[in-house]
């Protein structure tokens, strides 16, 4: 079924009828605070909210002999260009940190990393308080620590190679100056003055100079007989300033412009891990879930995109981190087992296809919904019959087939998703444990983000500084899945079926609703490809009388209905008592008209029914001047379920 148009994946003028559900793709790069909406009716940040579960932070500020914090200096007065705001006295640094990541300020444009993890788990979990420590001056220079790390160890000005370990002088200092409190707090956030190197390596490397060559004294190491050059996490070399810099990790520790202390927190509160790639080096290999989860490049999403996270303070690309996906929120408890709709693949082939609502993550479903579906791939090992696919030749290859199901959840642009690329329906492979995807390159995965759009996005990442060359995104880059999602309806420039061949599956997303506050959801269904279900599948048309079309376009009705007989399904076929989303079927609709000068169409090619229901399809006709003086449009539906359930209905036009 053609629900797309592959030519142009974002609409350049408005069909007649337009798209029910059209796909438009936000770039990263073009994003501003403009583009936060927030929640209708919630404040997730308010700090008089109580979470039951709140956690208790210590941030401990520490800078060195080499190294102010950049918050005290001028503003762009700093070789990066930082800082962005007015300088911040020295010891007013640790309480400006900690009212920044978690009081809601002007400067923080109201979003805290209470309120991410308020919103995530829907009033389950907080930051209760970040306790301010500090400032402390730590014994080494900053390169001693930043270096220690990533095969830069003997890249330091000195003869001696780096052997700093910040975490262990950070909490001596703390330690000498509050004694032994570290077992108060669940977490300890570690802020040193500088820069977190996962935002400058790039944009002061690469992305700065054409070459290592070209790297300037200023940007150098200080001894002028080293190279000005170092080896960094992704790639060959970057300048050794920002090489120099210590890179964040889930020890939690963060430089002045990192955004990315909910993922870091992710880490440590939940013991989970990462689910990024290295799309920088060849063989390349697609990213797992990308923007659309904060434990993969999610993390990064904010106002300007990736390649503003050296701005201090973290006021842009990484400020706003995706909301968790499906799989996330239920392990970590945020989503209870009764919002979600568990089925087993073989339980389909036996009970028929499912039907159900599916409201955005971000807000709790109403009654008449669900946070998502899943779908376990039961049955005798191997689980995933998905075969293997060399990732050292296909780098869209998910690597190991090892996932266990398949999860469907609404992504709409509100509260935190607000800088996910678009809206739509994430359709996803998941694994209950967390494991390398196996092969050259190969990384931590747990999410795969099915792509309705695996072809490369063919979008320029960057210039280069001296020759003005564009530099593509790569083929592994994260923002290739910007425009993954699955939408409802014709024209929409994506797609609204997946087909899962190997392990017998057929996905659906079949039509999207919104509430009086605007909150999206979307009617999804999902069939097994195999089996002999209960139920007796009909269908009938009943189409309008002949009708005289006044103008050039017009639209009518015709009524569908399931006339097939529903038959319950052993309960224990799936894991939950399913039948309530068992007693419908969806049908395909394909609308045809025999005169020259006439045109048909339709707005959507599937409707879901209940059986003994009935529901309109609309039909659009639209008449050219000199056409036929009339025509006949033909509707034809087609049980998904039972292709040999099918019928035809017509009406006259002139």
């Amino acid at each position: 079924m053609n629900c797309a148009q592959p030519t142009n994946r974002v609409p350049v003028r408005t069909p007649l009828p337009p798209p029910i559900d059209p796909q438009i793709v936000q770039d990263q790069d073009d994003m501003t605070w403009d583009d936060y909406n927030p929640i209708p009716g919630e404040n997730w940040a308010d700090p008089t909210l109580v979470p039951p579960r709140q956690l208790k932070i210590a941030l401990v500020a520490i800078d060195f002999p080499d190294q102010p914090f950049v918050i005290t200096l001028h503003k762009h007065l700093d070789p990066f260009g930082n800082p962005q705001i007015n300088p911040v006295p020295r010891e007013k640094v640790p309480q400006f940190y900690a009212d920044f990541y978690n009081s809601p300020s002007e400067v923080n444009h109201g979003q805290t990393i209470n309120g991410y993890w308020m919103e995530q788990s829907r009033g389950k979990i907080g930051i209760a308080k970040i306790d301010a420590f500090g400032p402390y001056r730590m014994p080494k220079n900053l390169w001693e620590y930043g270096l220690n790390e990533y095969g830069q160890r003997n890249s330091t000005p000195t003869a001696e190679p780096a052997a700093g370990r910040m975490e262990r002088d950070c909490d001596a200092l703390w330690r000498e100056d509050a004694g032994d409190i570290r077992r108060n707090y669940d977490a300890v956030l570690r802020m040193y003055a500088g820069y977190d190197e996962t935002g400058v390596w790039q944009e002061f490397g690469e992305m700065k100079f054409q070459n290592k060559d070209d790297i300037p004294p200023e940007w150098g190491n200080p001894n002028p007989d080293k190279p000005r050059w170092v080896p960094t996490r992704y790639v060959e070399w970057t300048s050794w300033k920002a090489g120099a810099q210590q890179w964040g990790l889930a020890s939690m520790r963060q430089g002045e412009n990192s955004g990315t202390i909910t993922h870091e927190l992710g880490h440590y509160a939940f013991r989970t891990g990462d689910n990024n790639n290295n799309p920088y080096v060849q063989p390349y290999r697609r990213v797992g879930s990308g923007p659309w989860d904060m434990m993969d490049r999610g993390c990064f999403n904010g106002p300007g995109g990736p390649h503003s996270r050296w701005k201090v303070p973290a006021v842009a690309g990484a400020a706003m981190p995706a909301g968790l996906m499906l799989r996330q929120k239920l392990n970590f408890e945020f989503v209870s087992e009764d919002q979600v709709l568990y089925l087993n693949r073989n339980g389909l082939a036996e009970s028929g296809l499912a039907v159900a609502n599916v409201t955005a993550r971000t807000v709790e479903p109403g009654p008449d919904s669900l946070a998502g579906v899943i779908v376990r791939l039961d049955g005798e090992a191997p689980q995933d019959r998905t075969p293997p696919d060399d990732p050292a030749t296909n780098p869209l290859s998910p690597g190991n087939p090892t996932y266990n199901f398949y999860s469907l959840e609404v992504v709409q642009r509100i509260g935190y998703d607000s800088f996910c690329p678009d809206n739509g329906v994430l359709i996803a492979k998941n694994k209950d444990r967390e494991g390398r995807t196996g092969g050259p390159n190969g990384f931590n995965c747990f999410n795969w983000v099915i792509d309705a759009h695996p072809e490369d996005i063919n979008v320029i990442d960057y210039l280069q500084p001296k020759t003005g060359k564009p530099v593509m995104r790569t083929i592994a880059d994260y923002r290739q899945l910007n425009d993954a999602l699955f939408h409802a309806g014709t024209n929409s420039y994506s797609k609204c079926e997946w087909v899962d061949e190997h392990n017998r599956l057929h996905f659906y997303v079949i039509d999207l609703q919104k509430d009086a506050q605007g909150i999206l959801s979307y009617t999804l269904g999902v069939r097994s490809l195999d089996g002999m279900e209960p139920q007796t599948r009909g269908v009938a048309l009943v189409s309008p009388a002949t009708i005289e079309v006044k103008g050039a376009f017009a639209m009518y009705t015709f009524t569908l209905k399931n006339t097939g007989t529903a038959g319950a399904a052993d309960a224990s076929l799936h894991p939950q008592d399913a039948n309530a989303y068992l007693n419908w079927d969806i049908y395909r609709l394909s609308i045809s008209v025999d005169s020259p000068g006439w045109s048909v169409q339709l707005q959507n090619e599937l409707a879901a029914v209940k059986f003994g229901d009935a529901k309109t399809v609309p039909v659009y006709v639209t008449r050219e001047s000199g056409s036929a003086s009339s025509a006949t449009v033909t509707l034809k539906a087609t049980s998904e379920s039972d292709p040999t359930k099918t019928t035809t209905a017509t009406f006259t036009v002139k």
